[in-house]
């Protein structure tokens, strides 16, 4: 089994991949939903930081994620579980002992003082930086001027769970759009397109989350809000 089969099996039995109706954070009715938050224990936590470090490394390796990456940088809140969970799976299953770091929602104004916790970015590190899903790039766009407010840092990719494969602003995906207005490439460890391909009329622990109805619904979907 493919680790992408295996991600996507692992966020059915996590509650975090689900399907039904739902509203994205940018008004889409939407009949599947991802939702990191809902990973809530200890295994749970060391799993996915494994797909997300597959996932670097195969892109690494390919040549795609340039090997002297500084740090992962986790965008509060989500991303904060990620990106430390991600660099424990670097280290201990590649060897590759990566910095962390991850934003404040409000500036402390005691202690150290600052806005970001962890490691301290310097002019020039490249960053990845590790998020959930993009759907409209609204994320990105607000943590982007809080990066480069603290270093002139280099962010080097994005690494997210799923790729919605939807528009942003305009007639191309919120991805797309990333990378032309910020030259961030986003690396998602699956696509919608292979969650429907794999789990079409395919049981997980004998239930078919994707079946005719289901399948109709995400491809509507699709139709009407993303990019082929």
């Amino acid at each position: 089994m493919s680790y992408k089969k295996e991600f996507i099996e692992f966020m059915v039995r996590s509650g975090v991949l689900t399907f039904g109706d739902f509203v994205t954070k940018s008004g889409r009715n939407t009949p599947y939903f991802v939702n990191t938050g809902n990973y809530k224990t200890g295994m749970q936590a060391a799993k996915l930081g494994k797909f997300y470090a597959s996932c670097i490394q195969d892109n690494m390796k390919a040549g795609k994620i340039s090997s002297d990456v500084k740090a992962l940088f986790g965008p509060a809140y989500k991303g904060i579980p990620l990106a430390v969970s991600t660099s424990i799976a670097l280290a201990t299953e590649y060897g590759l002992d990566l910095n962390y770091c991850f934003n404040r929602k409000e500036v402390k104004d005691h202690g150290e003082g600052g806005k970001m916790v962890g490691y301290k970015l310097q002019d020039g590190d490249k960053v990845l930086i590790t998020e959930d899903v993009i759907t409209a790039g609204t994320a990105v766009r607000e943590v982007m001027p809080q990066l480069k407010a603290v270093a002139d840092v280099q962010v080097e990719g994005l690494i997210i769970s799923v790729d919605r494969m939807e528009r942003g602003q305009g007639d191309k995906t919120a991805i797309q759009e990333i990378e032309e207005e910020f030259g961030i490439k986003a690396y998602p460890i699956v696509t919608v397109r292979e969650v429907i391909d794999m789990l079409y009329n395919v049981p997980v622990d004998g239930k078919v989350y994707i079946d005719d109805e289901m399948k109709a619904k995400m491809e509507a979907y699709m139709e009407q809000y993303c990019v082929k």
